[in-house]
């Protein structure tokens, strides 16, 4: 007689608790520190001073036009910070995935958030020794710090199909990035008081000073606040990872192998991957330079962008919300489509705002803050709902070369017009074209058809 072969059907995740999902949002909040108070605010001008130290400027220069040679390269000082993000990412596209793939087949998830975690805040603590003209040390210790901070989310982002039903995901990422907010932005505001007490005048040393403390003050709380997280989420290993028999850093490397072999069975998967690609280097850059942009092309005070930062952290967390909010009702995919025509409307105004106006910029920053969270965090639900089941560690981690603070082509394409044309706002301007090209292939995903042949069930709306 005959065996009936019945189609395998997916298992759905086992309920996660309300405190292991508290856990989940909680490493939201310690990373994103080092996300606000590192990447956007003060590193690119810290860096950037000190490269430019390097390159023979005075310390408070309104401008500079010099270069370094790093490696025997000559870089423009204001392009040096630009190349170390893209360099950032050249090096995840290589780390990033494979750390994935060890998650999925480790039994051990925490441990590997643990490590990428803590790696990440050390090198950001060290900055502390990046005085003088150490310029290529600080770009040493960036690119440790941003490609761990990288490799921690990946394994973070992977405990989320594990937390949720297709119709769960967008709230909880959606809580994620919001309570992300809120830690970044407070941190942020501690740092904004230290720097409105403790600055000086005419005194450029003791800002460079306060921007230095500031980035170690956010290596401090990425790394206390990883502990909790450590303690409250559960291990869920899947089922290669419960098979065991053999080393999970070699398997790792052969399910890579397999995965990049056989991904090409998910066309859709991939198309979605690509229009996300595009479209959140170009978020990315906005938000890695912007303080880059306010200070050497609309010559705003170091107080000013962090009040405007501030501004987004805040406005974010409710946009975030807002938006998730608005998925429930019309669906992830027209969220996200709608957020990245947003976008395209604040890069035309960035270029056109005023030097020396904060009142314009702060205004800006709002409107950024509303569309911010939303955009990122639906993004990363739909896309889980993109991904075969027991590989969520290896796709996020091709996800990440372009989420948090892992932007390629934006910041190269900003430093090399920069070079060119010695002009941030035409550096702006080129950012454009990923905001255009994104939502023309995120538009054409069929997204339902996509979450199907990922072998998953389509949330409700779409």
């Amino acid at each position: 007689m005959a065996e009936t072969v019945t189609p395998a059907v997916q298992e759905p995740p086992p309920a996660s608790t309300r405190r292991e999902r508290r856990g989940w949002y909680l490493y939201d909040w310690a990373n994103s520190a080092f996300q606000t108070t590192v990447i956007t605010v003060f590193l690119g001008p810290f860096l950037t001073t000190v490269t430019e130290l390097a390159a023979g400027c005075e310390l408070g220069a309104d401008s500079c036009d010099g270069y370094v040679r790093p490696l025997g390269i000559r870089v423009a000082a204001g392009s040096y910070y630009p190349y170390l993000i893209s360099l950032s990412v050249f090096l995840t596209v290589f780390v990033l995935p494979v750390v994935g793939a060890i998650a999925d087949r480790s039994a051990h998830k925490k441990r590997l958030l643990a490590g990428a975690a803590f790696t990440g805040a050390g090198a950001t603590i060290a900055m502390a020794f990046v005085t003088g003209e150490r310029y290529l040390l600080g770009g040493a210790l960036f690119l440790i710090a941003n490609i761990a901070f990288g490799a921690a989310v990946v394994v973070y982002n992977s405990f989320l199909p594990q937390l949720g039903g297709p119709d769960e995901r967008d709230g909880i990422s959606s809580r994620g990035w919001a309570i992300g907010y809120l830690g970044g932005g407070l941190l942020l505001a501690l740092n904004l008081v230290a720097v409105s007490l403790l600055g000086e005048e005419g005194n450029p040393q003791r800002s460079l000073d306060l921007a230095r403390w500031s980035i170690v003050s956010a290596g401090v709380w990425w790394a206390v606040f990883t502990l909790v997280p450590l303690r409250w989420l559960r291990e869920r290993p899947t089922a290669a990872a419960l098979a065991g028999g053999g080393n999970v850093l070699t398997d790792g490397f052969r399910q890579l192998g397999r995965t990049l072999r056989e991904i090409k069975a998910y066309p859709l998967t991939l198309f979605f991957l690509l229009a996300f690609l595009v479209y959140n280097d170009g978020i990315q850059t906005v938000i890695t330079l912007a303080s880059q942009y306010g200070t050497e092309e609309l010559k705003l005070e170091q107080s000013t962008l962090i009040v405007t930062i501030l501004l987004v952290q805040f406005l974010a967390f409710g946009g975030a919300l807002l938006l998730g909010a608005l998925a429930r009702r019309i669906g992830a995919w027209k969220t996200v489509l709608l957020s990245l025509a947003l976008w395209t409307g604040v890069i035309v105004a960035a270029f056109r705002l005023p030097a020396e106006a904060p009142l314009p910029f702060m205004l800006l920053g709002a409107a950024i803050g509303l569309v911010l969270g939303g955009s990122q965090a639906l993004s990363r639900s739909l896309f889980s709902q993109l991904i075969p089941a027991g590989k969520e560690g290896e796709y996020y981690g091709f996800y990440e070369i372009s989420d948090k603070g892992t932007s390629w082509l934006g910041p190269l394409a900003f430093g090399l017009v920069f070079q060119l044309t010695a002009s941030y706002r035409v550096g702006l301007v080129s950012l454009l074209i990923f905001f255009v090209v994104g939502f023309a292939l995120l538009a054409a995903v069929p997204i339902r058809r996509a979450i199907i042949a990922a072998g998953n069930t389509p949330p409700r709306v779409l």
